[in-house]
């Protein structure tokens, strides 16, 4: 319940004094002139008050908290000011990720205060990951986070989940990439019974020192974590060797996590198409929509016998439901502008996470948190690796990646692509982008470009300068063999005086304002200024227009963080 609810001015909730500052858009901790301003909420004054104050250190006094007046007023230092209405263009938005059962990845940029921060950062447990991770976060940079939910047991009410005594496995994991424009995020959930190479890996030990942990073939995914001592890093290692995508960091967490953070939210909406009752995992639910915090959250997360096939994969689906539920709730205005849920949520996140030593600093979980809120819930997408049966197994327990697909998911990632239709190509491109196409545009015969290969299947550079010489009328035209680097997109570029060059090619090839890039121009053998096209993994062929647009796979799952959707 918030301040303004309450009768007695000497119960008001240290968290209830945190007031929007209009200039920075982040929560402070007002307090009275007359005490130590502090950005660490703390326990609640106890023992006989004098006179209705409240004592915060000796000999000194906060006045009692002053009742609010009729009119709305600016909050000013010494007071609590009245709470802002929550206006569309300013409204905060918090993202919260879990690791299906229990990985969470909780990061409030809604709460200002740099020692407040600290304070957060002190809950946090850190591991050095070594060479597995990046040494540091980049704010203007795709990203990789692997969430990982362990099945270890700690804390009361968990002897029925897990595995007793287990080390902790990567029971639940997902790789989360944001998209280095921030207009989409996606959500990779990994079988924990996916067969996989697990490589050697190096591990730091407790005294500082390190050890390598030799590599397992075709095991368990979910063994690249606390088996022979391997940590996260050792985890990370084998995400990048399964997918070909490097994770940068990682946030760990068990049991406890969704029980103390969905408590912290009062509760997380989800749906059953039929009634759930589940011996096993104590779960019981009507059909329709229900509310589900601590316990009863952590059980509806974990259970496999009250969906589908009760198989890993159909539990796989309702965690992401969940998380979409999760992070609709996390969204809403009724969280959002409530400093009081803001600080019960950043503390029982941070003392939930195990992250790696690059993010485990205040700057650094702040610069993550503001990233991840950038990206619109309807831009996330939850999918799952595609995946098939192992068909080295007559019972059938795990599963292999399905070759069919799997690549092109992993390749998507990789390249920065959405597997939203987001308005990352589709979105109306900026003027500037757009005016490049606009202009004179000279003949094709007095284009001159050399052509080469940055990612586009063998031999394509030989087949599109045999296209543009000979069908597009292209004759200035060379082979320049293969580019320094592979990219993911084809891209032109050009010097300002051959602006008129790079619009002919571009209507011929079907570039985007996008793709052509102004910039310098290279001699050619006959000592003449020349255009180089770099052909991408977008190629689709010779005289095949570039349109933009990427065709994904038809994936076994896939859902987004604004829909609702029922368990079933």
């Amino acid at each position: 319940m918030d301040a303004q609810g309450r009768g007695r001015a000497d119960d008001v909730d240290p968290a209830d004094q945190w007031v929007l500052n209009p200039r920075t858009g982040e929560y402070e901790l007002r307090l009275s002139p007359s005490a130590p301003e502090s950005s660490v909420p703390g326990p609640r004054a106890s023992g006989p008050r004098a006179s209705g104050r409240r004592t915060t250190a000796p000999g000194r006094e906060v006045p009692p908290q002053r009742r609010r007046r009729a009119e709305p007023e600016a909050p000013v230092p010494g007071r609590r000011g009245r709470r802002p209405e929550k206006k569309k263009s300013r409204g905060k938005r918090a993202l919260l990720w879990t690791g299906g059962s229990m990985a969470f990845v909780v990061l409030v940029a809604g709460v200002g205060g740099y020692v407040y921060l600290k304070h957060l950062e002190g809950n946090v447990s850190t591991t050095d990951v070594g060479t597995a991770g990046s040494s540091s976060f980049k704010k203007d940079e795709a990203f990789n986070i692997l969430i990982i939910g362990t099945d270890k047991r700690t804390g009361e009410g968990n002897e029925g989940y897990g595995d007793k005594g287990s080390a902790g496995h990567a029971d639940t994991n997902i790789l989360l990439h944001v998209a280095e424009d921030r207009s989409n995020a996606t959500a990779l959930s990994i079988p924990r019974d996916l067969i996989v190479d697990i490589p050697d890996c190096e591990t730091t030990l407790e005294d500082g020192t390190k050890k390598v942990i030799p590599g397992t073939s075709g095991v368990r995914f979910n063994q690249s974590l606390g088996d022979f001592g391997r940590d996260a890093g050792c985890t990370m290692r084998t995400v990048a060797e399964t997918t070909g995508i490097k994770p940068d960091h990682f946030m760990m967490a068990d049991f406890n996590a969704v029980k103390t953070l969905t408590t912290a939210v009062d509760g997380v909406d989800v749906c059953v198409e039929k009634a759930v009752d589940d011996p096993k995992s104590h779960l019981q639910l009507p059909a329709g929509e229900s509310t589900v915090e601590g316990e009863q959250a952590l059980a509806f997360v974990r259970t496999r016998h009250a969906f589908g096939n009760e198989g890993d994969l159909d539990r796989i689906k309702v965690q992401q439901q969940f998380l979409g539920s999760l992070m609709r709730k996390m969204s809403s205005s009724d969280t959002l502008t409530s400093p009081t849920k803001l600080v019960k949520l950043a503390e029982a996140a941070t003392k939930a996470l195990t992250v790696d030593k690059a993010i485990g600093k205040v700057g650094t979980l702040k610069d993550i948190a503001l990233e991840l809120k950038k990206v619109p819930t309807k831009n996330i997408t939850f999918t799952t690796v595609p995946v098939l049966d192992n068909p080295a197994e007559k019972v059938k327990a795990t599963v292999v990646v399905n070759e069919a697909k799997g690549p092109q998911v992993f390749d998507m990632i990789k390249n920065d692509i959405s597997f939203t239709e987001v308005e990352q190509k589709k979105k109306k491109e900026k003027a500037a982008v757009a005016a490049r196409l606009k202009g004179e545009k000279s003949e094709p015969g007095e284009v001159r470009v050399r052509v080469m290969n940055g990612g586009a299947p063998a031999g394509s550079a030989q087949q599109e300068l045999a296209y543009l010489q000979t069908q597009a009328g292209v004759s200035k035209s060379e082979n320049a063999g293969n580019a320094p680097a592979e990219v993911a997109k084809t891209t032109l570029e050009y010097a300002p005086d051959q602006a008129d060059q790079a619009r002919a090619l571009a209507e011929i090839l079907g570039l985007s304002g996008a793709a052509m890039k102004p910039g310098e121009s290279v001699t050619n053998a006959q000592g003449l200024p020349t255009m180089t096209l770099t052909l991408g993994k977008d190629f689709k062929g010779a005289g095949v227009k570039l349109d933009g647009s990427v065709k994904k796979p038809d994936l076994d799952t896939e859902s987004t963080a604004d829909q609702k959707l029922c368990a079933s």
